[in-house]
């Protein structure tokens, strides 16, 4: 009997060890999240990592795939966005031991155009970046071969270093479940532009001579107050009838360290049947144009987010603001879905309603914007009604719904 005790302890103390050894002995790479952004030639991947990771980056075909293998990681969050216009899912796989692979299937040949590790900024952990660049399907059979494979072994690089053979494994799908991270508890801050205002009126209307900048502050005060019962932290870049420069509303939203910026404007046209609602974010090539005026500028302090980049080399700060620009451009797309949505149970539309230009006031790198055009005041009856308050009440509340809509959005939850 007293044997068979011991015989059970020992059981005991080894089944304890054994279980703390496999909850504690995984000491390698975490990998928080996976995001996806459009980028003008193709897309970016970036994986948000707590240290430096050794990977493999290469191609496969039928069906054409780019392969990411991570050295001893632990992968917390696989998701994919699926408007994005080079990759159309991501699944995971289990290598030997922790390491584990990531195929992303491509909805159009791609190659893989360079990877790079980023240290941590503030704010931010390390980072993994790959850059897929879209071409034809004769240079992407081109680049399947073994020498187009890149690397990197715990060092960090900005280019792409030479090839090493990945092993050949089965692929293993694994759900892809998104779970938001934990609720800062934090208001979000959203910052209202009302267009135009003292010298500069704005448009004008036709009939009435309503000016735009009276308008457009109306609404949002109206808006303001609508949100502010929400719960938001919501202020105003004017709440009077004084003018202020297109950069400074822009700072105005970077000092608020706003969640989402929305500039309020009404339209005019020479054709005076012409009316709808309409929402504008920054195009591409504006937000290319931007960056490269952003990367030249000798003052680099607060541009993103409070980081300084005046010790950094041109390079990397390309990289830090594409980086930022990328992820606010598909905020700033994602929010206008939800307004052109939201609105089109309420007003009339224009066709194409989302539109893409190169407004100054949506050129931050680091604050999700969009502009909202109420409608024409070259037309009779949209003059008429955007002077009504009940009219723009409608407005502000088709807004709001938008706004509790994007801020509930998984991608968008996560962020605190």
């Amino acid at each position: 009997m007293r044997l068979l005790n011991r015989l059970i302890f020992g059981v005991f103390v080894f089944c304890c060890f054994a279980y703390l050894f496999a909850t504690q002995a995984f000491a390698g790479v975490r990998i928080y999240n996976m995001r996806l952004g459009n980028q003008p030639d193709g897309a970016r991947v970036v994986f948000d990592m707590n240290g430096k990771v050794n990977y493999r980056v290469f191609l496969l075909d039928s069906p054409k795939r780019v392969v990411v293998d991570l050295d001893d990681s632990d992968i917390e969050k696989l998701q994919t966005r699926a408007s994005n216009q080079v990759v159309s899912g991501a699944r995971l796989g289990k290598l030997e031991g922790n390491d584990k692979r990531v195929v992303m299937d491509l909805s159009q040949p791609a190659v893989v155009k360079k990877t790079f590790v980023m240290a941590p900024q503030e704010g931010q952990n390390w980072r993994l970046v790959i850059d897929l660049m879209s071409t034809s399907a004769e240079n992407f059979r081109a680049q399947l071969s073994d020498k187009y494979t890149q690397k990197g072994e715990q060092k960090i690089t900005q280019a792409p270093i030479k090839s090493e053979k990945a092993p050949a494994v089965k692929e293993t799908p694994v759900a892809t479940t998104f779970v938001p991270a934990a609720r800062s508890g934090r208001k979000r801050i959203i910052v209202l532009d009302p267009g135009h205002g003292g010298k500069d009126p704005g448009a004008i209307g036709s009939y009435a001579k309503t000016y735009e900048k009276n308008v457009t502050l109306a609404m949002g005060k109206e808006l303001q107050a609508i949100l502010q019962n929400k719960g938001y932290a919501v202020y105003l870049t004017r709440d009077n009838d004084i003018f202020i420069p297109l950069r400074q509303r822009i700072k105005i939203a970077q000092q608020r360290k706003a969640d989402l910026f929305m500039s309020i404007h009404a339209d005019s046209a020479q054709n005076r049947n012409a009316t709808g609602l309409s929402v504008y974010t920054l195009s591409d090539t504006a937000s290319d144009q931007e960056a490269a005026a952003l990367a030249e500028r000798e003052n680099k302090a607060d541009i993103i987010g409070g980081i300084d980049l005046g010790g950094n080399t041109k390079e990397v700060n390309d990289i830090l603001i594409s980086l930022s620009q990328t992820d606010t451009r598909n905020k700033s797309s994602k929010y206008a879905t939800y307004l052109v949505q939201e609105m089109s149970k309420s007003v009339k539309l224009v066709r194409n309603t989302h539109r893409f230009a190169g407004f100054a006031v949506l050129k931050a790198p680091d604050v999700p914007a969009a502009l909202l055009e109420m409608g024409y005041l070259s037309n009779r009856t949209e003059e008429a009604n955007l002077k009504t308050p009940a009219y723009r009440k409608k407005l502000a509340e088709a807004t709001a719904r938008a706004i509790d809509r994007y801020f509930k959005d998984p991608e968008i939850a996560s962020n605190w």
